[in-house]
């Protein structure tokens, strides 16, 4: 983390409101697009990244510059979504472990899509993947999180992570094959 940035997080743990409004503004529209990937409504979008910057303003003494604090802030806003999805009664299916099977790793080297595939029709295609595929998917192909830390933020296993992961691929490949003479190849 930059100096800049390790001296702007230091005044705001002590109350400083200009600090403050300078690592919002620093941060306002990323965490904004990280949110409407998630909830497709911009002012419920806008309220998340309200209590995000709230709630990290209000635990600052808690980060420990491990990781930056875009990174932190980040983290604090999928929670965020996820937690207003799941209280809208769009909750997450967790799918009991012994229904899962485990995923071949070798599996994710063979993903590929047609090279006419635009990134419109990627997006497209994650958004009508059922929701227990398409947050994994979001979290790990989209904002980069591994298995481990999508575990930890969805709260399922790491086997579950990397199996919806996989279905989810699985999913978003078949949608995204080329159309040939109006069925698909």
């Amino acid at each position: 983390m930059s100096t800049l940035n390790i001296h702007i997080v230091e005044q705001c743990k002590k109350n400083d409101r200009q600090a403050q409004m300078q690592l919002y503004n620093q941060y306002c529209d990323g965490m904004l697009i990280v949110a409407l990937r998630f909830v497709k409504d911009t002012m419920e979008a806008e309220d998340i990244v309200q209590e995000a910057f709230i709630k990290a303003f209000s635990k600052l003494e808690q980060y420990k510059a491990e990781v930056t604090f875009g990174a932190w802030l980040k983290r604090i806003v999928i929670n965020r979504c996820i937690d207003v999805l799941k209280s809208k009664r769009q909750r997450l299916i967790e799918l009991e472990e012994h229904h899962l099977k485990v995923v071949d790793d070798n599996y994710q080297n063979q993903w590929l899509v047609d090279d006419e595939v635009t990134i419109e029709q990627v997006k497209a295609a994650i958004e009508q993947l059922p929701e227990k595929y398409r947050y994994v998917v979001m979290l790990y192909l989209v904002e980069g999180y591994d298995h481990q830390e999508i575990s930890e933020i969805l709260n399922i296993t790491e086997v579950a992570s990397r199996t919806q992961l996989s279905r989810g691929k699985q999913k978003l490949q078949l949608a995204l094959k080329s159309k040939k003479n109006g069925t698909r190849s």
